[in-house]
């Protein structure tokens, strides 16, 4: 899970809540008081079976334990749906070391590959929702934009940086997303950021400074196109971030997530197709594509979605940051890259950065917090 899929379910969840929360009480007015509701009124003899359940002990040690179940299932989807993300890095770094094939090839291959899962899932699950999402054009519109401009950039970008670079160095300056996603809302906001935001700016700015120089001002050591991919593949990830919300916000994460990875996987055919077929590609290779599009795009973005849904989209985001420990653990141990001191205090200043900026969030009221796990228990439902 990149730092941008991150921030964009958390922007789902968030406005999710809000439309949970209802400007009315259901609740009415008790007869004899009629600032009490009459749920708990002591003028009746009678208590609600939900009210007589929560004073049971027993039925809220169950209900205890269950909640610390959903809670630890949460985490793990999420821990290993994030993971995944990672090991795609890694098996696209494969590829690129062991056969003559484009980064358009793997970004058609992965996308339209996991969008036929998605589109699979869809039909199948939600086909009314799928219909009344296609049916109305302005939506079908920002679907296009979203994967064409966003999905697809994203993907391909990253793919092309890992080409130059390697899948742990790649994911790292994908996080820089998140930097570009801060300055762009306080640039539209008029505000200057706050004092986490500027120390995430400067661990973000020395982490990619360390990665690129190694710590000598006077070498590059990453190559130079591999550094403009990996910035223009942050910059695209933020426009992923937040061009969406609205989208999220209308129809849920999954569903939108699933239209515009079918088509960016369409659009990717233009630059895949001049690309021609590629050369020489054996068992293991079928293998590696097959991977990637299954398991590190459709069944990653699942579990991970999954995990959000009963965790939260806080600690979701947190979790998310597994991403790049998981590309740099598959590279340096399965494909032997090795990584400098530099490198690894590099990375581990990206991922404080990703802590830094991600973990204040406004605490919500009593009654949003209720509502919110209420939603969560709707999205696990859809993802």
């Amino acid at each position: 899970m990149t730092a941008a899929d991150r921030q964009v379910i958390s922007s789902e969840q968030s406005a999710a809540v809000r439309q949970a929360v209802s400007p009315e009480r259901s609740a009415a007015a008790s007869p004899c008081h009629p600032e009490r509701s009459t749920a708990a009124s002591p003028c009746h003899p009678e208590r609600s079976a939900e009210g007589a359940e929560s004073r049971d002990p027993a039925r809220r040690q169950q209900q205890t334990s269950q909640d610390r179940k959903r809670f630890w299932r949460g985490v793990l989807c999420a821990l290993v749906g994030g993971g995944l993300w990672g090991f795609s890095g890694a098996c696209a770094q494969f590829l690129f070391a062991h056969y003559d094939i484009a980064p358009a090839t793997i970004t058609s291959v992965r996308m339209i590959g996991a969008g036929v899962l998605f589109m699979a899932v869809l039909l199948a699950k939600r086909r009314a929702g799928l219909v009344e999402m296609l049916g109305d054009r302005r939506t079908v519109g920002r679907l296009v934009v979203f994967g064409a401009g966003g999905l697809f950039l994203c993907q391909f970008t990253y793919i092309v940086t890992i080409g130059y670079t390697n899948a742990g160095t790649a994911t790292v300056l994908q996080s820089t997303a998140i930097v570009f996603v801060m300055l762009f809302t306080c640039l539209f906001a008029r505000k200057l950021p706050r004092a986490r935001e500027l120390a995430g700016l400067v661990l973000a700015a020395a982490a990619t400074w360390l990665i690129a120089t190694q710590g000598d001002p006077a070498a590059l050591s990453l190559p130079a196109a591999g550094l403009a991919w990996g910035l223009a593949n942050g910059l695209s990830c933020a426009f992923y971030i937040m061009y969406p919300r609205r989208l999220f916000a209308q129809y849920g994460s999954f569903a939108v997530t699933g239209v515009g990875m079918m088509v960016g996987g369409i659009a990717s055919l233009a630059v895949s197709v001049p690309a021609g077929v590629p050369q020489g590609l054996d068992a293991t290779a079928y293998l590696m594509l097959a991977l990637i599009a299954v398991v590190g795009t459709f069944a990653a973005f699942g579990l991970y979605l999954h995990g959000v849904a009963l965790v939260g989209s806080v600690k979701g985001s947190l979790l998310g940051a597994i991403e790049p420990v998981s590309a740099t653990a598959f590279s340096a141990l399965w494909l032997g890259t090795a990584f400098s001191g530099a490198d690894w205090t590099g990375f581990a200043l990206m991922i404080a950065m990703i802590f830094l900026v991600t973990g204040e969030k406004p605490q919500p009221s009593a009654e949003e917090a209720h509502n919110s796990e209420q939603v969560g228990q709707t999205n696990e439902g859809r993802a």
